[in-house]
């Protein structure tokens, strides 16, 4: 029994991650969809969820199940594409594992080991959602949500929470060094990037300032900070650089997602808007572009999501949500968008940063009410319909 539930399960382990994706026919001219996740719970090998000695486990039960792997940080490093993925146990304690792919859309493989990453917060419950930096001074960076219990709480509340931007670097995704927590004037912090490049000789983050672990509060979007020292990392000010607004898809909460594209005509952010519905939060994807020089200042902004949640992509642990936190762009203009859905799975789409240009700045902005928005439609439409009879 052992052996035979072992083999069968080793030959889908492979079927899977030999699968070669595929374009899904879905079209808007912006990007490209694939037809399957690039990694799911399926992908982690089996001998991290079973114990392989069939004395200890003569029914071939996993031990330490996986629950879902999403919400990954990338990077291209000599020729291949690497994730940091989010991975949760059944246990619902997130670590971080590296995957590693030739073409960047199949064939992600764990590497045998997760990351250990140096334990030196003793509080610390709970790590996720790196955004990885190959930094202007030479390392990769990794910025992530580091969670612990909230020590004010009342008595009984064991929800209550507190997010930190825990940071650590390397060289070589193996060796890992653990720096201090960043730390600002915002009670808590989380979806933090840190720009790739030095900012007035100091380090630039841009972050998401909370009043509480889930509520934003009083923080009014994406902001923007210098920090001169990353070994003593401090940011005084945060500068708001993408606001939240009443009715738009960022009306609750924003946040920085992959780390800013550089491009001849600014940098490109691919970040994450959350609106209230009936059925819950619902988070999706949107773009907007700094100035090269001035990154904390806006120069596009173009209106609405750029990629929202569709079909399979719905569900999940946590439904009708779409978000990224890596986003690779080779050196040729081609970009993998790496965004997890449903808090399950991990996926990605192919664009390019001249496609990303195109829609950023020729793309309307929201005019934020309706009798405006039909009006930008209508123009539109007699634009176009004017056009095709002059074809005629």
């Amino acid at each position: 029994m052992f052996q035979e539930a072992y083999e069968q399960e080793q030959r889908r382990y492979e079927t899977l991650v030999s699968r070669k994706n595929e374009k899904t026919e879905d079209y808007n001219g912006l990007y490209d969809r694939y037809k399957y996740p690039v990694l799911t719970r399926s992908h982690a090998p089996l001998f991290w969820r079973y114990d392989l000695n069939e004395t200890a486990n003569p029914y071939f039960m996993e031990r330490l199940g996986i629950n879902a792997v999403f919400n990954s940080g990338a990077i291209f490093l000599n020729g291949k594409f690497y994730l940091v993925a989010r991975v949760e146990g059944w246990d619902r304690k997130s670590f971080f594992a590296v995957a590693e792919s030739d073409n960047g859309i199949d064939g992600f493989r764990f590497w045998d080991y997760p990351i250990e990453l140096p334990d030196t917060d003793p509080n610390e419950t709970n790590v996720y959602d790196m955004r990885l930096t190959l930094h202007q001074d030479g390392w990769i960076y990794g910025i992530f949500c580091s969670e612990s219990k909230d020590p004010d709480a009342p008595r009984g509340d064991l929800s209550s929470a507190v997010a930190k931007a825990g940071i650590v670097r390397t060289k070589d995704l193996k060796t890992w060094e653990r720096l201090p927590h960043l730390k600002t004037i915002s009670p808590q912090q989380r979806n933090v990037v840190l720009h790739p490049e030095f900012v007035e000789g100091q380090y630039a983050f841009y972050t998401r300032p909370q009043d509480g672990f889930i509520d934003t509060g009083s923080g009014g979007g994406i902001c923007f900070g210098l920090c001169k020292d990353i070994m003593d990392p401090v940011i005084e000010v945060e500068l708001l650089v993408s606001p939240r607004q009443y009715h738009t898809i960022t009306e609750v909460k924003n946040g920085a997602g992959a780390v800013p594209i550089k491009s001849p005509k600014g940098w490109i952010h691919i970040a994450h808007g959350v609106r209230n519905t009936a059925a819950g939060l619902r988070y999706v994807i949107y773009v907007f572009v700094t100035d090269l020089h001035d990154p904390k200042k806006v120069i596009a902004a173009p209106g609405g999501y750029f990629i929202a949640p569709m079909g399979h992509e719905r569900l999940g642990d946590v439904s009708n949500v779409v978000f990224t936190n890596g986003a690779i762009a080779l050196d040729n203009g081609d970009v993998y968008i790496y965004y997890a859905s449903s808090d399950t799975r991990l996926h990605v789409a192919t664009t390019s940063v001249e496609r990303l240009l195109d829609y950023a700045f020729n793309t309307p902005e929201d005019p934020l009410r309706s009798s405006d928005c039909v009006k930008q439609r209508c123009e539109l439409i007699r634009k176009n319909l004017n056009y095709l009879k002059m074809k005629e």
